[in-house]
């Protein structure tokens, strides 16, 4: 199963990812979460992130796409599949993964694209924190720390970044939908978007995707095991 999450900041992709990790086994692949591993592994790709972060600058789509093209390689580590999460956010870029893809024979089965509304999306990001020392994080309302201020995984400082302040995440919206709508009307056109209300709980929303994934399975076994 080959699954790409779209969805605004706030929306919870990271969270949901990661719980259907646990039941499917299904690899959550974070885009930022390989640009930080490349970044550590010393290598020449590595190098060049690493230079294009520290002056500020976005990391170019050629190199986006170098790195991701060399993790979806290792069948080993996608064999059960994978949600691709944070690439692409424009049309050019969902043009060139769909490439990316044809080429390795590993075209995607589907684009969940989770909706989440403006007050949910703010009540969600304004209350997170972060602790300075251990990176835990918290939610001032669904998940507080025992003590104000204190992290309770060490005891360091939490604090409330600069993105998660509620005219930031105006902003951040209008920038999303502005460069996304393409995207998600891209995979609606050839018939591989699913919606799905991001607004809903966790576990609602987890049972509803779990669903359409074993429903998915049951409905595609033939042609998924002929092309894997």
């Amino acid at each position: 199963m080959r699954i790409i999450l779209l969805g605004p900041p706030g929306a919870g992709k990271g969270t949901l990812a990661g719980l259907i990790k646990e039941k499917s086994g299904v690899v959550h692949v974070s885009t930022g979460d390989m640009l930080r591993e490349e970044m550590k592994s010393g290598s020449g790709l590595g190098q060049e992130v690493k230079n294009f972060v520290e002056s500020g600058g976005l990391v170019p789509d050629e190199v986006i796409t170098k790195i991701l093209e060399n993790r979806l390689t290792r069948k080993d580590e996608v064999a059960k599949g994978y949600m691709l999460d944070g690439f692409p956010r424009t049309q050019p870029q969902a043009e060139v993964l769909d490439a990316i893809l044809e080429k390795i024979n590993q075209p995607i089965d589907f684009a969940f694209y989770m909706e989440a509304s403006l007050p949910v999306i703010i009540q969600r990001l304004t209350g997170r924190r972060i602790c300075r020392q251990c990176g835990a994080i918290f939610h001032m309302t669904n998940m507080p720390p025992k003590e104000e201020g204190k992290c309770d995984e060490c005891g360091g400082e939490i604090y409330q970044r600069a993105d998660d302040a509620e005219e930031t995440i105006r902003k951040r919206m209008d920038v999303y939908l502005a460069s996304t709508t393409p995207v998600i009307d891209y995979y609606e056109k050839q018939g591989k978007l699913k919606k799905v209300n991001a607004d809903k709980g966790t576990e609602e929303l987890l049972n509803f995707l779990l669903k359409a994934l074993d429903e998915y399975n049951e409905s595609n076994q033939d042609k998924i095991s002929t092309r894997d």
